[in-house]
């Protein structure tokens, strides 16, 4: 390979690594990123490469749809999927080519329906999804929703105009939808409709009302479908409508799975109403936002939640798993939370050397703590915590569950908020 084409390959990648950083920054609206874990490997095993993994069918989301809604698809089909989105979102743009996929490989068995989100930091998002719906009106929405994903940078009034010249669409009309506004309630309607039940970024999409996050690859989304429709294929088996299965698959998501604290290290009172379980890694950045998050948590709830911290190290962070067991020695000698934190702030430095200097910071007894490093004390216990994980769909961290109930990422605090509030509701009613 020639070197002027190396460079440029090389200036690229840092480019498109620095975009998506400032993207990730900037956007605090958008999809909470995750870091991916592999299936829980044996002690001996090399690490396996992250697979393809649907979410858990317990984690349903009765998910609405509006009859203004566009759609492509039967009317009635054995999958519907529900995707949140926004023209003026790279990841969306991804996503509407796996969207594609989906069309093509399940033209008889899935329902696609598009929902609105436009984001505060993307100023053209509003009109382009108002003038989504001029060109609904007009039996032109996939042709349209097409153009603006093309044209992400060009979602300008005018621009606007020439894709609605473009699909052929009646201008006069279409000019009036935008000058009176027609349909700008309709979009903040679904706007808040996603944001009520956790549809924060985009794109979000809901399959038979099990959330997934991000512009996920294909594979993802056809292990998630072809379970689906070998539940619609029970239900129809057993004598229910092709009308009725989606509001029957909503109606029968099994109980959240029991997630037990065991010993992990935790805050708050063991009977506090909500218990919070994470699955973190002390070597992934977005587990650091997580603990930030956490403390919003506590800091707005105080004891009506129980936190615990369980431990997921990434088989691709190389010093994650010594610094679990590192935090599990600081928690024998009464300071687990206390070491995270500085873990969590000096994640690139946490090498041996490292983790005995933060140990000595917090006046631990070095021999003891030595000692247990030097043993592999807690390794097994770290595994366990790992596997246990991988076992309840903590697949990538960090990993929550509120009351059972899964939230993959350092989601907004409104997001935990809406789980909590509906948890402390329950207990109430009770």
């Amino acid at each position: 390979m020639k070197p002027n084409i190396i460079v440029a390959l090389i200036v690229g990648a840092v480019i498109g690594f620095g975009v998506s950083q400032f993207v990730s920054k900037r956007a605090p609206d958008a999809p909470s990123p995750v870091a991916a874990a592999p299936k829980a490997p044996s002690p001996t095993a090399p690490s396996a490469a992250p697979s393809a993994r649907p979410p858990a069918p317990s984690s349903i989301t009765k998910v609405s749809i509006p009859d203004a809604s566009p759609f492509f698809g039967p009317k009635h089909a054995k999958v519907t999927i529900v995707e949140w989105s926004d023209f003026e979102c790279p990841f969306c743009s991804r996503a509407a080519n796996t969207v594609n996929e989906i069309k093509a490989a399940y033209p008889n068995d899935v329902k696609f329906v598009f929902r609105h989100r436009p984001l505060p930091m993307h100023p053209n998002a509003p009109l382009a999804h108002a003038a989504s719906m001029a060109a609904h009106e007009q039996g032109k929405f996939f042709e349209y929703h097409d153009l603006l994903f093309a044209n992400q940078r060009q979602l300008d009034r005018a621009s606007l105009e020439r894709y609605a010249q473009q699909v052929g669409l009646d201008l006069s009309r279409f000019r009036a939808a935008l000058d009176s506004g027609k349909y700008a309630d309709f979009v903040e309607q679904d706007s808040q409709e996603g944001q009520r039940i956790g549809a924060g970024g985009t794109p979000t999409f809901f399959v038979n009302g099990r959330k997934m996050v991000g512009a996920q690859p294909f594979a993802v989304f056809k292990a998630t479908i072809d379970e689906e429709i070998a539940k619609a294929d029970a239900l129809l088996a057993k004598g229910t409508r092709i009308e009725d299965v989606y509001e029957t698959l909503l109606n029968s998501a099994p109980p959240p799975p029991k997630v037990e604290v065991g010993q992990a290290p935790t805050k708050g009172p063991a009977n506090a109403p909500v218990t919070i379980i994470e699955w973190s890694d002390f070597e992934c950045p977005f587990c650091a936002r997580g603990a930030e998050r956490v403390n919003e948590i506590i800091a707005k709830y105080g004891d009506k939640v129980r936190f615990a911290y369980k431990h997921q190290p990434l088989s691709f962070h190389k010093n994650a798993m010594l610094a679990a067991q590192a935090s599990m020695a600081a928690h024998e000698q009464g300071k687990f939370f206390e070491y995270h934190d500085l873990l969590f702030a000096n994640q690139r430095s946490l090498e041996r050397d490292s983790l005995e200097r933060y140990a000595e910071q917090l006046g631990l007894d070095m021999t003891k703590f030595r000692s247990a490093l030097d043993s592999g004390k807690y390794a097994a216990y770290v595994r366990k915590d790992s596997q246990d994980g991988s076992a309840l769909g903590a697949t990538g961290t960090p990993t929550f569950f509120v009351n059972g109930r899964q939230i993959v990422g350092a989601k907004p605090l409104a997001e935990f908020s809406r789980i909590i509030d509906e948890e402390l509701a329950k207990t109430a009613a009770r």
